[in-house]
């Protein structure tokens, strides 16, 4: 699955690259180049996804051979 996340690059003073982003909390890349700091802001942003999704997972219980389901139906 892909999805668009939207980067702030700026070049800093030390002449490297720096890329946040507000779409994921947490993700911040620096590198010497551009294209360097997109190739390591697209590894960060990967990792923090599956992070959040094996967080979300942890909150899922299993099926067992008994469990609740919601039954809705329009009247």
């Amino acid at each position: 699955m892909e999805r668009k996340i939207n980067l702030h690059i700026e070049k800093l003073p030390e002449g490297y690259y720096l890329a946040t982003s507000d779409d994921i909390q947490g993700l911040v890349a620096q590198g010497r180049t551009i294209a360097e700091t997109l190739e390591i802001a697209r590894d960060v942003a990967k990792k923090l996804i599956e992070a959040q999704v094996d967080e979300q997972m942890k909150k899922f219980s299993p099926f067992t051979d008994r469990f609740d389901y919601p039954l809705v139906i329009g009247i």
